[in-house]
């Protein structure tokens, strides 16, 4: 016999999980399935667990710049094996919990496997079910690679559970993983490579602050070869030979570990898709802005493995999900909400953006006005021993609204979530800086900044 639901959800990670609980708040019968344990990648194999092993980089970072100013960091250093059994746990209770917690919001757990088999029906381990709804929320994968020896590199996932870092690690892109996780090599003693075949990395970032930000991390350790490609790949005794080319000259690496840091696709590969009459693409289920499919009315998407206007970030998946939800239990077509969506590189110190990029707000015809300030002598800075910052917001001259806002520096993502909330309902600059703060702190650099 085949079990039916009012919604099936795709995917445990937590924009599955949030569309499952709302909807099943609602006295729908909700099922929920997958094949990895319950958790996503954000809680087992991506945010948390890096910024977990990113703390025994900034202890280290912070210790090194209060050298000479009253600190000796003579012998300090990251024991990976504890570090690695710190992340443990709080990533290993993770599956178990979230399906205690869902089952106690009365949303049925289901693992295995699940492809399509009609519309509305779907196989889970090979056995049949059926949903009135369904909403795919699988998140995404790493990109697959081509070249000659492609398989011996290795994934965020395997990164984040290394047990011993080797001494020379290559990584491939240069997007948030690569610098995210050379930032930590470089501070537990690893010498990190970062190849990236674009003319400069980070490309949804400010240029001017991402230089800063290499200088940074160049003096940390981190070291970035932009035009770059792998063409091979060889294995032998003592690690690998990385074949690459920069600008036309080829050349060779020697590593232990190569990452593949060079971007993600939406998971969408075994659900057979085609026989759900669900149209998808390279960026994922094709949907109308509500969320629903373009081709077949039952199904929703949300987060990576929706080709949608949002960002590829936690947040913006939930949102999405809860969106996507609403929708179905009420038969509307609300869109999500994107705007002032902050999003952050976690090196050391961090890398943040929210709205528009200089060209960006330019191709829109807005009058804006470039504040950019060095704030690497500033008293925040100067406190700690950093010697790097730097912010640039975009101002519209004619309302006086910040319309983007980009930052290098230590806490700045938390000065971010303050700009955003301001960029979200409207406040302007002089409202701002009409705020008092508590001084002394990063949040007080707010006035000075803009």
């Amino acid at each position: 016999m085949t079990d039916t639901y009012d919604l099936l959800v795709i995917g445990a990670g937590m924009a599955g999980v949030a569309a499952a609980t709302k909807t099943s708040s609602k006295g729908w019968r909700v099922g929920i399935v997958d094949a990895l344990p319950y958790g996503g990648t954000c809680a087992l194999r991506g945010c948390d667990p890096k910024k977990i092993l990113r703390r025994g980089a900034e202890v280290i970072d912070a210790a090194r710049l209060m050298g000479g100013k009253g600190i000796d960091s003579n012998g300090l250093s990251i024991n990976w094996e504890d570090l690695m059994k710190h992340k443990h746990g709080f990533t290993d209770p993770v599956p178990h919990n979230m399906e205690e917690d869902l089952r106690a919001h009365g949303v049925e757990t289901l693992h295995g496997p699940t492809t399509f088999t009609g519309p509305t029906q779907v196989d889970i381990a090979d056995k049949p079910y059926e949903a009135a709804k369904i909403l795919i929320a699988t998140g995404a994968v790493p990109r697959p690679l081509d070249f000659p020896g492609h398989e011996h590199l290795i994934d965020s996932s395997d990164f984040l559970n290394l047990e011993t870092l080797p001494p020379r690690i290559v990584f491939l892109g240069g997007g948030f993983i690569s610098f995210e996780f050379a930032h930590i090599a470089a501070r537990a003693g690893s010498t990190p490579i970062i190849l990236d075949r674009g003319a400069r990395p980070l490309k949804a970032f400010d240029a001017d602050l991402v230089d800063v930000l290499v200088k940074r991390g160049s003096d940390a350790g981190v070291d970035v070869r932009p035009r770059t490609t792998i063409t091979s790949i060889t294995k032998s005794s003592s690690g690998y030979t990385i074949q690459t080319d920069t600008a036309g000259t080829p050349d060779s690496i020697q590593a232990d570990l190569i990452v593949h840091g060079a971007g993600r696709v939406a998971e969408l590969s075994r659900l057979d898709l085609d026989a759900g009459q669900v149209a998808h693409g390279s960026h994922g289920v094709e949907v109308a802005g509500h969320l629903q499919s373009t081709t077949n009315p039952a199904v929703y998407a949300a987060g990576d493995a929706a080709d949608t206007a949002g960002l590829p970030l936690t947040p913006v998946a939930v949102i999405e999900a809860k969106v996507a939800a609403s929708n179905m239990l009420k038969s509307a077509t609300t869109v999500p909400d994107y705007a002032a969506t902050p999003t952050a590189v976690f090196t050391v110190p961090e890398l943040v953006r929210v709205g528009m990029l200089e060209h960006e707000a330019q191709s829109n015809g807005l009058n804006i006005d470039v504040r950019y300030t060095d704030t690497s002598g500033w008293y925040s800075n100067y406190r700690i021993g950093e010697t790097a910052g730097a912010t640039k917001i975009l101002v519209d001259k004619d309302t006086d609204l910040i319309v983007g806002a980009h930052l290098f520096g230590h806490g700045y993502a938390e000065l971010a979530n303050t700009i955003s909330v301001a960029m979200k309902h409207g406040l302007t600059t002089r409202q701002l800086k009409s705020t008092t703060a508590v001084y002394p702190s990063t949040g007080s650099d707010l006035g000075s900044i803009l």
